[in-house]
């Protein structure tokens, strides 16, 4: 008869290496784990430092480079997965689309404070963000929270108190553009942030209101 190979310890039949369903499901648990840690130290780690290093990262994260590397390749891939973090979580502050029974100009001041509020949140994450991606792949980043802009707009056209003699587009992109332009002018301390939010709605206010 064969003899059955016994686990010193535990006194059960001694098993191979673990290759089953289980296995790959706590393999797969153990990956999303790994990734969801690295993701969350890296938002906290470039709104604190817009010059991280990935080594810093994985440090804060509590993972090991190879760890690292082997769920993020480059240091803008890691970005891409951030923001795309940082604009669903922002979405889901700012809610569904705009109370319709708010005046469209009265909806676009606080939206514009509410967005500065969550861009202010994440502190020197959209700088890092715009040097590592890019200005193309940050704009596309913010295409579905840009879509509440564009229903105020078109909304505020109708109610005569958003100018009509631009394009909507422009409307748009000057708001995205001016709100992430505070953002650096604070980062590089030519604009306090404690008056930030008055001087983004000010501009934004009378360069799209009618």
């Amino acid at each position: 008869m064969a003899t059955t190979h016994k686990d010193a310890d535990a006194g059960e039949p001694a098993r191979g290496p673990l290759s089953g369903p289980s296995s790959r499901g706590r393999r797969r648990a153990d990956a999303e784990r790994s990734i969801a840690a690295i993701v969350d130290a890296a938002m906290t780690a470039f709104s604190e430092n817009s010059e991280v290093s990935m080594v810093d990262i994985a440090r804060v994260a509590g993972v090991g480079r190879v760890t690292l590397y082997s769920h993020f390749s480059s240091r803008e891939e890691l970005m891409d997965v951030v923001m795309a973090h940082a604009v669903k979580e922002a979405n889901a502050v700012l809610g569904g689309e705009e109370a319709k029974e708010t005046p469209a100009r009265e909806a676009l001041g606080e939206l514009i404070r509410s967005s500065w509020q969550i861009l202010g949140r994440y502190g020197r994450l959209q700088v890092a963000a715009l040097r590592v991606l890019g200005p193309e792949r940050m704009r596309e980043h913010h295409n579905e929270p840009l879509v509440r802009v564009r229903n105020i707009v078109t909304r505020g056209r109708r109610e005569g108190v958003i100018r009509d003699d631009l394009p909507e587009d422009w409307l748009v992109s000057v708001f995205y553009s001016l709100l992430h332009t505070a953002a650096l002018e604070v980062d590089s301390g030519r604009l306090r942030p404690e008056t930030a939010a008055d001087a983004l709605e000010a501009t934004l206010l009378s360069a799209i209101g009618a």
